[in-house]
C-alpha cells in the first residue's frame, strides 16, 4: 500500500534527488571532462554531446550496483524496524544536506566529491536517526564507512600509478624518439587496443545486472574483451592509420575526415595539396587571442589593458591625462578579471543565434530605477526572462575554459600556471593529433564508468523514497532499482554539465599540470581502470578523485614537482576532506530538528 500521506516527503525527496544529480554533472563530471577539453582534443559542445550519450549507457547498463551500497551498506535496513515513514525522511534529509553543499561548493568553483558529499550526510542521518552504534562504521563486507573512506586514499593514488604507467609506455615509445611522428602513427592500434578493452571491460567484466553479463565464467570475459579491443585495434589498423598517415606523414591538405572510410587505399592516393606542414590543430595551452579586434575601441585617455590568455599586465597603467595631471591608475585583480568578462560579452553580442539575441535583449533592456516590483520594471522583468533562461543553458558553451586555467599574465596565478607550464615537455602537433582520437574513445570510457559508478550516488537515496513510498514497506528498499530512475537522473547529471560545468572545468584541467592529447587519455585510462575496479567491489569512489590523481602522476612524469601545481591540489584536498564532517552535519541536523520536533 503506497503511503499517501508521505506524497509530500517523496516530492522534496525527487527534487533533491534531481539537484544532487544536477551538481554531479556540474561539479563531478565537469572534471571528468576537463581533460579532454583542456587537452583541446575536443571542444566544450563536443563533450556535452559525449558526456550525455556515455553517462546515460552506463548507467542505465550497469549502474544499479553501486547504488545498492549507499541504499542499504551504511545504515542497515533493520535499523528503520519496518518505519517507512521514517526511512523516507532519513534518506530525503540525505540528499538535501549533500545537494546543497555541492551547490555551495560548485557556485563558488570549489570541486568537491558528490560521493563522499552523500555518503557522509547518509552516516549523519544515520547517527541522527538510529544512534552512532548502528552506523556501519567498518569494513561490513566492502559496503561500511571504513571500506568507502579509504578509497579517499586508495583511488587517487592507485589512478596515479596506473595514469603515469599509460604515460610513461607512451614516452618510451613514441616521445622520446628522434622521428616521433611514424612511431605515433604505426602504434596508435595498441593504444586503440588498450582503450577498447577497457571499455568493453566496462560493460562484460562489470556486468548489467539485467543481461547477467556478470555471472559469465572467466574465459568468456576474457575472451569477449580481449576479442573486442583486438577488434577496435584492427579496425584501426585499417581505416585510421591510412587516414592519419596522408594527413600527419604525408601532410596532404585534401584529406578529408570521411575519407578514412578509403582505408588502405590512401597510401596509393595522389598527393594533392602537399603542404610544408601537416594540417593538424594547435594543442598549445597557451595561443593568441586572435580576436582582440572585436575589443569595442575606446578613446585613447579611456582605453584599459584586456586581459587574454597571454594576456596582459596588471601593473600596466591606464594613460595619463596631461590636462587633468591625473595619477597612474593601477588595476586590482578583479578589475582585471571584469575587463574579461566584458570581452568576452563583447563578443557574444555579435554573435548570431539564441546567445547573441539574449546578450542583445538583455543589453538593450536595463532594468530601470527603483525596486523590482514597480510595474516598469516588472514589464522590463518579463522581458529579460527569456533571455536569462536562454543565457543560463547556453553560456557555458560560449566560455573561454582554456584562458581561465592558464590564468591571466602577470598575476600571482598567471604566474604560477606559466612556471608549471615551462617545466612540460611539448611534444609535436602531428604526435599530439594521434593520440586524441584515442582520446576521445578514452574520454567516452571514463564517461560510461562515471554513469555506472556516480549514478549511484542520487539514485540509490531516491529508490529507497520511493520504493519505500510506493509499497510502504521499509524491506522494499532492497529491492533493484528501476530502469526509469537511472535514466531520469542520469538525463539530469548531462544537463548539470551543459548548463554549468564550466564552473568547474575553469578550476581544474589545465590549472593542474600542463595538458596535451598524449597525456590526457593517459589519465583518462588510469582513471577509468580505478573506477572499474572499485566499482567491481561494490565500492562507491569519486571519479573526479580518481581523474585528479591521474592528472598529478602524469604531470610528474615529467621528471619534477615544479611541474604540477600543488596549490590547486591542496586546496583540492581540502575540499574533499571538509566534505566529509560538514555534509554530515548538514544531514544530521536537518533529520535531528524533523525527526524530533515538537507537534501536536
Amino acid at each position: 500500500m503506497a503511503l499517501d500521506q508521505y506524497t509530500y516527503v517523496f516530492v522534496v525527496g525527487t527534487f533533491f534527488a534531481m539537484l544532487d544529480a544536477f551538481n554531479n554533472g556540474a561539479n563531478d563530471v565537469a572534471n571528468a571532462w576537463a581533460t579532454s577539453v583542456s587537452s583541446r582534443s575536443i571542444s566544450y559542445r563536443q563533450a556535452m554531446i559525449f558526456g550525455t550519450i556515455f553517462e546515460m549507457l552506463g548507467a542505465i547498463t550497469v549502474g544499479a550496483r553501486t547504488a545498492e551500497t549507499i541504499k542499504n551498506g551504511i545504515i542497515p535496513n533493520a535499523a528503520f524496524r519496518d518505519n517507512a515513514g521514517v526511512q523516507m525522511l532519513a534518506f530525503t534529509c540525505a540528499l538535501a544536506g549533500a545537494s546543497t553543499w555541492v551547490m555551495w561548493c560548485t557556485r563558488h568553483s570549489a570541486h568537491v566529491s558528490s560521493t563522499y558529499s552523500l555518503v557522509s550526510a547518509v552516516a549523519g542521518v544515520g547517527v541522527a536517526t538510529v544512534g552512532a552504534r548502528q552506523v556501519q562504521w567498518g569494513w561490513n563486507d566492502g559496503k561500511g564507512l571504513g571500506a568507502i573512506f579509504s578509497g579517499l586514499v586508495m583511488a587517487p593514488a592507485i589512478s596515479a600509478a596506473f595514469g603515469a604507467s599509460i604515460f610513461m609506455l607512451i614516452k618510451l615509445v613514441v616521445h622520446l624518439r628522434k622521428n616521433p611522428v611514424p612511431w605515433a602513427v604505426y602504434s596508435s592500434p595498441f593504444f586503440f587496443l588498450i582503450a577498447g578493452t577497457i571499455c568493453t571491460l566496462s560493460i562484460v567484466y562489470k556486468g548489467s545486472p539485467n543481461l547477467g553479463l556478470n555471472k559469465k565464467p572467466g574465459w568468456y570475459v576474457a575472451a569477449v574483451t580481449m576479442g573486442t579491443g583486438g577488434g577496435v585495434a584492427i579496425l584501426a589498423a585499417i581505416f585510421f592509420v591510412p587516414f592519419v598517415h596522408a594527413k600527419v606523414i604525408k601532410k596532404d591538405h585534401g584529406v578529408k575526415w570521411w575519407m578514412f572510410v578509403y582505408g588502405p587505399l590512401l597510401f596509393k592516393r595522389p598527393e594533392v595539396a602537399v603542404m610544408d606542414q601537416a594540417n593538424v590543430p594547435n594543442y598549445a595551452v597557451v595561443q593568441d587571442d586572435s580576436d582582440d579586434e572585436d575589443q569595442p575601441q575606446l578613446p585613447p585617455s579611456k582605453a584599459s589593458p584586456t586581459p587574454t590568455e597571454s594576456g596582459s599586465n596588471p601593473e600596466k597603467k591606464l594613460d595619463q591625462d596631461p590636462e587633468l595631471g591625473e595619477a597612474p591608475v593601477q588595476l586590482t585583480y578583479k578589475e582585471i578579471q571584469a575587463q574579461g568578462e566584458r570581452k568576452l560579452h563583447a563578443k557574444l553580442l555579435k554573435k548570431r543565434g539564441p546567445m547573441g539575441w539574449a546578450m542583445r535583449t538583455l543589453r538593450d533592456n536595463p532594468m530601470g530605477p527603483g525596486r523590482i516590483y514597480e510595474l516598469h520594471n516588472i514589464r522590463l522583468f518579463l522581458t529579460r526572462l527569456p533571455a536569462m533562461v536562454v543565457c543560463g543553458l547556453l553560456y557555458g558553451l560560449h566560455y573561454d575554459i582554456h584562458a581561465a586555467q592558464s590564468g591571466i599574465a602577470g598575476t600571482p596565478e598567471g604566474e604560477r600556471m606559466a612556471r608549471v607550464y615551462a617545466e612540460a615537455k611539448k611534444y609535436p602537433n602531428e604526435v599530439e593529433h594521434t593520440y586524441s582520437f584515442v582520446q576521445i574513445l578514452t574520454a567516452c570510457t571514463a564517461s560510461f564508468a562515471h554513469g555506472a559508478n556516480d549514478i549511484g550516488n542520487s539514485v540509490g537515496p531516491w529508490a529507497v523514497i520511493y520504493s519505500a513510498w510506493s509499497t510502504g514497506s521499509a524491506a522494499a528498499s532492497k529491492a533493484e532499482v528501476p530502469i526509469w530512475q537511472l535514466a531520469v537522473l542520469s538525463a539530469t547529471i548531462s544537463l548539470g554539465l551543459l548548463t554549468y560545468g564550466y564552473n568547474i572545468m575553469k578550476v581544474m584541467g589545465n590549472k593542474i599540470t600542463y595538458h596535451s592529447p598524449s597525456r590526457g587519455c593517459s589519465m583518462e585510462m588510469g582513471a577509468a581502470i580505478t573506477v572499474l575496479v572499485f566499482s567491481q567491489y561494490s565500492l562507491p569512489v569519486s571519479t573526479s578523485m580518481c581523474i585528479t590523481g591521474a592528472t598529478v602522476g602524469v604531470g610528474l612524469c615529467n621528471g619534477t614537482l615544479k611541474a604540477v601545481n600543488f596549490q590547486r591540489v591542496g586546496l583540492l584536498m581540502l575540499s574533499w576532506i571538509a566534505t566529509i564532517p560538514i555534509a554530515g552535519t548538514i544531514g544530521g541536523v536537518l533529520m535531528g530538528l524533523f525527526l524530533n520536533a515538537p507537534h501536536f
